[in-house]
């Protein structure tokens, strides 16, 4: 968990006691909704609002399924600082030219009033509201977030000991060349800080490229900077310290100052204005883009799902926790794109996930948080059917590749469906996490599907979003 000072966590408790007394009257559940870049949080979060405002058939979401709930609506959000949650502007994107919206670059909110009819206890049968907030961040940024427990010399030394391991030291060479020829502990200078800067920038940018698809990429601003783009507290790059402390006017000290500086300034404020009030979270996680890269993507998608949690205020949530400091009590991690698989493999993609996220499971459940993995697809973009070839029954699904992909040496144009045989993962996960030979020779390639044919007016089509639904707000809605 991360420690943000006597002054900071004064502040969230003052914040926690009024959002209690408010949320007796008018609760509020502020849904937090993450993952690195790709793996599906926008489609999710659009699928998410469409599905409640349009009253979709969910036949897992209880409250919905028993009738209960009277009408859902829009409301304007309640912080007029931050951007909300383009949702009108994706649904057309995704249900007209079919297209997948932009990812998430900066955060953003919605809000959601939902009108329904209690089913506990004394109040059994009557009208309640609860105001669902959902905030979306990128994933980058909440890897940030252990930065605050770290100094620059051991973020620095982490860095390089982690860049000079494959596959990123192939790719790291440029900028650990130029680390090389200076000298970190003469005289600074800014010239020499943004060339460093920008070599590293370059190097993280390289990490994310999808053949490689590395996920513990901090500091995140550096691939989404936003407005901070060219600041002072994003030209810094980590140095080959030896050992030594940074002193006087070195380029160490500078380097040093900038890094305490993003973190005062990027890293905190996004932890104590945002991150800090969420009740549940969602992390997406793109699995099978990590299958595609190989194993040590794999490995190191592992890891960044393990600091993620590091981040976290875990727990159940009494009374008195509720009013000094809101704890996290539910979190989802959701493998994205199930709809890339048949049915047949979507048990063994959650059996992955759960590998994948055991460490980070263990932790959040000792602390007393409910944890769900599930695979789901947010947006349906494919149906599944049966080939025979040659003879033998293949199970395979339908849709309409991106322009660009290829399957079995033939390349699509985007314009026509067709029969793709997925493969099969394995019954039992483990083997992939067996070293850098662990798929002995498996070519684990996912081919990307243009959204389906879709009415907005309609429901759209998903797997187990219901599911994801009534595990993050049902209990709220009884």
């Amino acid at each position: 968990m991360v420690w943000t000072g006597w002054m900071n966590e004064t502040r969230l408790a003052a914040r926690s006691i009024a959002a209690y007394a408010t949320d007796w009257v008018n609760p509020t559940l502020r849904l937090g909704v993450t993952g690195l870049s790709r793996s599906g949080k926008t489609v999710f979060i659009t699928s998410l609002v469409h599905g409640l405002l349009t009253a979709s058939r969910w036949p897992v979401f209880e409250p919905q399924a028993q009738g209960r709930i009277a009408r859902v609506r829009l409301e304007p959000q309640p912080d007029d600082g931050i951007p909300r949650f383009p949702y009108e502007d994706h649904l057309a994107t995704l249900t007209g030219p079919r297209e997948w919206p932009e990812g998430t670059k900066r955060i953003s909110e919605i809000r959601l009033a939902i009108d329904f009819a209690s089913n506990s206890g004394f109040m059994r049968g009557t009208e309640k509201t609860l105001t669902l907030d959902i905030v979306d961040y990128p994933g980058e940024w909440l890897l940030d977030l252990p930065l605050l427990a770290q100094s620059y010399a051991e973020w620095s030394r982490r860095s390089i000991e982690a860049a000079r391991r494959p596959p990123r030291a192939a790719l790291a060479e440029e900028w650990l060349a130029a680390t090389a020829e200076v000298e970190p502990f003469g005289k600074g200078g800014e010239a020499e800080a943004r060339r460093l800067a920008d070599a590293f920038t370059r190097y993280l940018k390289s990490c994310r490229d999808e053949r490689v698809s590395l996920s513990t990429l901090p500091p995140g601003r550096f691939l989404l900077p936003g407005e901070m783009e060219g600041s002072p507290a994003l030209t810094f790059a980590p140095l080959d310290l030896a050992g030594r402390e940074p002193a006087g006017d070195s380029l160490a000290a500078l380097m040093e100052k900038r890094f305490e500086s993003y973190k005062r300034l990027v890293v905190m404020p996004f932890y104590a204005n945002h991150f800090a009030t969420l009740d549940r979270q969602v992390v997406l996680v793109d699995a099978l883009a990590a299958l595609n890269a190989g194993p040590a993507a794999l490995a190191d998608l592992e890891l960044a799902l393990a600091d993620v949690l590091t981040a976290f205020r875990p727990g159940s949530n009494s009374i008195l926790s509720s009013m000094l400091a809101r704890r996290i009590d539910r979190i989802l991690f959701a493998a994205t794109k199930a709809d890339h698989l048949h049915q047949t493999s979507h048990d063994r993609l959650e059996a992955l996930l759960k590998r994948l996220t055991d460490r980070a499971i263990r932790r959040a459940e000792f602390a007393g948080a409910r944890v769900e993995p599930i695979a789901l697809a947010s947006l349906r973009a494919t149906r599944e059917t049966t080939v025979t070839r040659r003879g033998q029954s293949l199970a395979c699904i339908v849709g309409t590749p991106m322009p660009g992909e290829q399957a079995g040496g033939e390349a699509f144009d985007g314009a026509r469906e067709v029969a793709v045989f997925p493969g099969e993962l394995p019954a039992d996960p483990s083997g992939l996490f067996a070293g850098p030979d662990a798929f002995r020779g498996e070519d684990y390639r996912f081919v990307r599907f243009l959204p389906p044919k879709a009415d907005p007016a309609q429901a759209l089509p998903h797997i187990r979003l219901d599911r994801a639904v009534e595990f993050l707000i049902g209990d709220r809605l009884a």
